[in-house]
């Protein structure tokens, strides 16, 4: 026997994008039902820096960007949320900066410090004086620049579970990859099968939302769906714990387009701080082993920031992949992206900071399909599937 639960829209992927979505819809009056396959956040968006960008790390060649004009108004739009008064609600989420910094080992070159005393960057930089520097930087020994960034660093795990405690309900666990769970007749998608052991559950929804980052892939693949190519860009980050005891969150530019190195800092469960380096760093080093990159880390850290002694130090690393839609000689995609096909949205944010745009373009879509609220959902009958559970931070997967 098959007990049929009907919902109006079904997300599949439960990163930081699926979850944003997921509260968005409920509060435009949808009834949904989120599936993840692991656990809440915990593909890219967990191990994300918790950057909220406002384009000016892609401006670094002197002139903005189309990536950087779409992404210009991201941390307005996040502040508004943190501070409980957007289109979710962030209040309980927490903050770890409220701005992120950029320095220079050297003085800039003096068309980069044109530009960043132009109108063009107005409200989005601003250089700061000796007394106004964060502690790591007050040292006499720093000579370069520093500039304040319209840009928030956040605690990712707690985003996640702001976004997932008010609607736990209507999120379930299960592999939607699997071979005939995603029900495709070829044009559309005709429902969610779930076998089980005395009774199978069949999830039918007016649309069907993938948000799941580099599962899009296998999503597409095991189904047999029709859907836009994805694209891999790999990184390489390293993580360093420490008693050093004054956090960083910056960027360090150097001459090139991309900053030499991106640390952030985050509080782990044993009262330590943990360092995330990323940047170029982290691009470059992909086709090096774990020991090769820390050394990398290690020797550049003690370049960029000589005066800091990081003391017996615990050091790892990782390889992640940033999933986007496939570009042409794999460039990075400037906004959010949203394909239709079928009944089904093939969704990727591409920038953790670009979610709430991602939300806009499928809701947008939704009214243009005339997909309106309509069902009333059982859950009830979704009790047999477990709920997932919020991913712990890859720190502390890491490093004991």
């Amino acid at each position: 026997m098959t007990d049929l639960v009907t919902t109006d829209v079904v997300v599949i992927g439960g990163g930081l994008a699926g979850l944003w979505l997921n509260y968005r819809l409920r509060n435009a009056g949808y009834s949904t039902v989120l599936l993840e396959k692991d656990s809440l956040g915990g593909g890219q968006s967990i191990r994300s820096q918790g950057i909220i960008h406002g384009g000016t790390k892609y401006a670094l060649n002197g002139a903005l960007t189309s990536a950087a004009n779409a992404i210009a108004d991201m941390p307005a739009r996040w502040r508004s949320c943190l501070a409980g008064e957007g289109e979710v609600d962030l209040s309980a989420a927490r903050i770890l900066s409220e701005h992120h910094y950029m320095w220079s080992k050297a003085q800039l070159t003096s068309k980069l410090t044109t530009f960043f005393a132009s109108k063009a960057v107005r409200g989005r930089i601003d250089a700061l004086k000796d007394s106004e520097r964060p502690e790591a930087f007050q040292d006499r020994r720093f000579k370069g620049s520093l500039y304040a960034l319209n840009e928030l660093v956040l605690d990712v795990p707690s985003v996640v579970h702001a976004l997932a405690e008010p609607f736990q309900e209507t999120m379930y666990q299960l592999d939607c990859s699997q071979p005939g769970v995603i029900d495709f007749d070829g044009e559309r998608i005709k429902g969610i099968h779930i076998n089980g052991r005395r009774r199978s559950v069949r999830i039918e929804a007016q649309c069907y939302v993938l948000t799941a980052g580099e599962g899009n892939e296998a999503l597409l693949h095991g189904s047999g769906l029709p859907g836009p190519a994805m694209q891999r860009r790999p990184l390489h980050m390293v993580m360093v714990k420490h008693d050093y005891p004054h956090p960083i969150y910056a960027h360090c530019i150097g001459t090139g387009s991309k900053p030499v190195l991106t640390i952030t800092t985050h509080p782990a469960e044993d009262g330590k701080f943990v360092w995330y380096l990323g940047g170029n760093l982290a691009e470059t080093g992909v086709e090096l082993a774990g020991p090769e990159q820390i050394q990398k880390a290690q020797e550049l850290v003690a370049e960029l920031l000589p005066w800091i002694d990081l003391g017996q130090a615990q050091w790892a690393s990782f390889f992640i992949n940033r999933a986007e839609p496939r570009q042409s000689n794999l460039l990075r995609p400037d906004n959010a992206f949203m394909a239709r096909t079928g009944n089904a949205l093939v969704c990727w944010p591409t920038k953790l900071a670009l979610s709430p745009a991602l939300s806009d373009e499928v809701l947008d879509d939704l009214q243009t399909q005339g997909i309106t609220p309509k069902e009333q959902t059982d859950y009830s009958l979704l009790a047999g599937l477990p709920h997932p559970k919020v991913s712990l931070p890859v720190w502390e997967q890491l490093l004991s």
